[in-house]
């Protein structure tokens, strides 16, 4: 079932999967940038970019068609980047807690306990951001499934 082929012109889904595409691609392009500023190891640029290349096409198959299968794969990828990132924020990853994973301005200070707490909210923000999106997904995913009201 796709949002643009004809079954179903209400502009609310086509507006729900436009957003999610574009809450997926800026998603794409934040890991874009993290890998090209180098801000992690070799093993999780190389595991960002994979997961660039598996949220692309799924971003434009939502932005197009609103795809059910685009959908459940950025929900699914999202949901998993959450519980990555948590178990990273509690520490699991690399046995540095926080400190150890820290996006963005915070990866430019001194692992201090400032950075270290600047990279604890970066993290809950991206964890936010996450959730957000595999709600949106999830959501027009269940609007695709509604049938349509009758009008008499």
């Amino acid at each position: 079932m796709t949002v643009a082929a004809g079954v179903d012109r209400r502009p609310g889904p086509v507006l729900h999967s436009r957003i999610c595409a574009a809450v997926t691609a800026a998603s794409c392009l934040v890991h874009v940038w993290l890998v090209a500023g180098n801000h992690h190891g070799l093993w999780l640029n190389l595991v960002m970019l994979a997961m660039v290349a598996v949220c692309v096409p799924c971003t434009v198959h939502i932005w197009r068609h609103g795809q059910v299968t685009a959908l459940r794969r950025v929900m699914a990828s999202a949901l998993a980047m959450t519980g990555v990132h948590a178990l990273l924020l509690l520490g699991a990853g690399a046995g540095a807690g926080a400190s150890g994973h820290i996006h963005h301005a915070a990866a430019a200070a001194p692992a201090s306990a400032g950075a270290a707490s600047s990279g604890a909210g970066a993290l809950l923000v991206i964890i936010a951001v996450e959730l957000t999106t595999a709600m949106l997904a999830a959501t027009l995913l269940a609007r695709l499934r509604a049938p349509l009201p009758r009008v008499c």
